[in-house]
């Protein structure tokens, strides 16, 4: 059962991208976690192939309909791909067992990386609700602050190295709000961003964990026919909707994961 559930997740994977240019990852981590029973930290290194490969093929789609701005998304892409290499390769396998053991509080690397992932999720999903942003506009993409964009970037492929996530969920925000971008053409340039990103990411953990190619492989081309999917039915969903549906769905799973790992529910 638990086999059929995770195929079944790995094609709203793909839907999900398709849709919204992000949020894979948000539901790969722990859908390998809590349905297929996978260790935290290889489940991270799967999120980043399974999520990396199928952007990729979405961002082919988007490139057709020129929905990628690929100044702006190389510009938050190459720092970003820098960091999350340098943490899945170095930082991650550092991280001790054990983060923090007293008599009041034990904290173990899996919740650690749970807990932050649900926390980003939860500041991300605020940021996306509360802001307005005229997701109709279709002028041309405003200059990048690059000074003040690069710490930002630095610090989300960090996160993204840890977590194992693809960064839509903040790439999407972070390319509407500071690139100037309309909703829909954030989304295919946030694809293009993750798919570089996180196939780099995963270069890292190559070297450092035992993957199981047959299992992941298959998971990736069952979530790469939801892409394709979520890609067609993007075209009937206008800008303003995918922006609510996109934060209400970040909250609902970082709420979940917060329950999951503090509370046991």
């Amino acid at each position: 059962m638990e086999i059929v559930t995770g195929y079944i997740g790995a094609f709203i994977i793909g839907l999900i991208l398709g849709l919204m240019g992000g949020g894979g990852s948000i539901l790969t981590v722990p859908l390998l976690v809590y349905v297929m029973g996978i260790n935290p930290v290889i489940a991270t290194a799967y999120s980043l192939f399974i999520v990396g490969t199928t952007s990729a093929c979405g961002s082919i789609q988007n490139h057709f309909k020129q929905n990628i701005a690929y100044k702006t998304g190389l510009l938050i892409a190459i720092p970003s791909f820098i960091a999350v290499y340098l943490t899945r390769r170095y930082i991650v396998p550092a991280i001790p067992e054990i983060i923090i053991d007293t008599d009041i509080v034990i904290l173990h690397r899996n919740t650690f990386i749970m807990v932050l992932f649900a926390i980003i999720m939860l500041m991300a999903s605020i940021s996306v609700l509360t802001r307005k942003t005229n997701d109709e506009r279709i002028d041309e993409v405003k200059k990048l602050n690059y000074a003040f964009v690069l710490p930002s970037v630095a610090a989300v492929g960090i996160f993204m190295g840890v977590v194992g996530a693809g960064g839509g969920f903040l790439m999407i925000p972070m390319l509407v709000f500071f690139g100037g971008l309309p909703m829909k053409k954030a989304i295919g340039t946030s694809l293009f961003i993750i798919a570089i990103n996180s196939i780099t990411g995963f270069c890292g953990d190559v070297q450092t964990i035992n993957i199981d190619w047959h299992f992941l492989l298959s998971f990736t081309v069952i979530s790469v026919f939801g892409i394709f999917a979520g890609t067609y039915l993007h075209r009937f969903v206008n800008g303003r909707q995918l922006k609510r549906g996109f934060g209400w769905f970040i909250l609902l799973m970082a709420a979940f994961i917060l329950s999951k790992e503090i509370i046991g529910f």
